[in-house]
């Protein structure tokens, strides 16, 4: 006989996950927005326009600098405002994004007005984004409520990296059919589409508490952060560098490693959705770093292609639960009016660190090769696995 308890739970799960989605889907319009142009916009920038490949990065390095310099603020407002509001002005700010796109297509025949009205764009976008993730992610802990803060983060990571992994292909196939004007005005329809939904959404309460100076939240979030920043580093190499790396070994097949990684990410996060309520957010992170450390080992030490597919997949599940765990104890060490503050300024230290590793890693390929980037991404992720244990040791007392 099938028992009738169970049945209730996992109907009340798929209500509860309904729920978060409801919620969490304006990110994924958020972030669709940001990959729909993504591979388009540095050949537009360098083939079309004639800039350097200077001047192709930095397009799209400014959303990145945008995003992660606006996050505190993007926090601190939606403490004080309500993430609903804060979500609705992260959602204009790809809508303005998309009319500086349209704008630069129409002034394509003065590359420096069209150049400038993509970066203006770009920088917007960064803004808008990290209040609309921040944002979307209080909206669902306040509908769902704080006990369930890490599938609330599960949900929108998968959301996150469903919406770049969709829009990337997207974006091309609409730029061939109809150009950079097209793209914009598809941009622009999806911002539009996401306010309009938006607006009629209740509301959550916030907490009339006086909140914390950012000085004070920084304080007793940088711990955290810098455990998030050492498990991020992996996330980093992999999404950047496997390319190379299997350039360097006259390998083929790298695209397929790149999509056993995203796959192995978004499938860890729906096949354990409660696991940081059952285990703890430390005791899971414990274990996802050690997948993850020796995915990146088994990539740096693979003599055959399919060592390093398997460890491309193994950092991927590794790490996919890495920002949620830490995150459900990160935001509990501040009172309810802070939290918002606190999760924009632990998800900074992941922008800072994914930041970084582009050009740091590429650094030290330059002097000591392409695979053993690898090898001292994985040693840094075992010194979060020490890290995590001194934090939980501490915890405990």
């Amino acid at each position: 006989m099938s028992d009738p308890s169970a049945g209730d739970a996992a109907q009340s799960g798929l209500r509860l996950n309904l729920r978060i989605i409801s919620v969490v889907i304006f990110n994924f319009a958020s972030y669709l927005t940001i990959g729909l142009p993504l591979a388009v916009l540095p050949g537009y920038v360098h083939d079309v326009m004639g800039y350097s490949a200077f001047w192709a990065g930095l397009v799209i390095s400014l959303q990145y600098f945008a995003t992660l310099l606006s996050r505190p603020h993007a926090g601190r407002f939606a403490d004080l405002w309500g993430p609903k509001k804060v979500v609705i002005f992260g959602l204009f700010g790809a809508l303005i994004c998309g009319i500086c796109y349209a704008l630069a297509a129409l002034s394509s025949s003065i590359p420096l007005v069209s150049l400038l009205l993509l970066c203006l764009g770009r920088v917007v976008l960064g803004v808008g984004q990290s209040f609309a993730g921040t944002g979307a992610t209080l909206w669902g802990v306040g509908v769902v409520g704080s006990l369930h803060i890490g599938r609330v983060i599960s949900w929108n990571g998968i959301f996150t990296y469903g919406a770049m992994a969709i829009g990337a292909p997207l974006g091309v196939a609409i730029y061939m059919w109809g150009g950079l004007l097209l793209l914009a005005a598809i941009v622009i329809a999806i911002a539009l589409v996401a306010i309009v939904l938006a607006f009629p959404r209740p509301a959550v309460k916030t907490s009339k508490g006086k909140p914390l100076p950012f000085r004070a939240v920084l304080g007793r979030i940088w711990g955290y952060g810098l455990i998030l920043a050492m498990g991020s580093v992996g996330f980093g190499v992999i999404a950047t560098f496997i390319t190379l790396f299997y350039q360097d070994k006259g390998w083929q097949g790298a695209a397929f490693a790149l999509t056993l990684f995203s796959v192995a990410f978004v499938g860890t996060r729906m096949l354990f959705p409660n696991a940081i309520n059952r285990f703890g957010g430390l005791n899971v992170a414990l274990v996802c770093f050690a997948v993850e450390a020796f995915g990146l080992l088994m990539v740096w030490g693979s003599w055959e292609p399919w060592m390093a597919k398997v460890g491309a997949l193994l950092t991927g599940a590794g790490f996919s639960l890495v920002f949620p765990a830490i995150g459900v104890v990160a935001v509990k060490v501040v009172p309810p009016q802070n939290q918002g503050s606190a999760l924009a300024t632990y998800t900074a230290f992941m922008d800072l660190a994914l930041g970084i590793t582009g050009p740091l890693a590429g650094l030290i390929m330059s002097y000591a090769g392409v695979p053993v980037i690898y090898l001292l991404s994985s040693l840094l992720v075992c010194l979060a696995i020490l890290a995590t244990l001194r934090l939980k040791r501490v915890t405990i007392a």
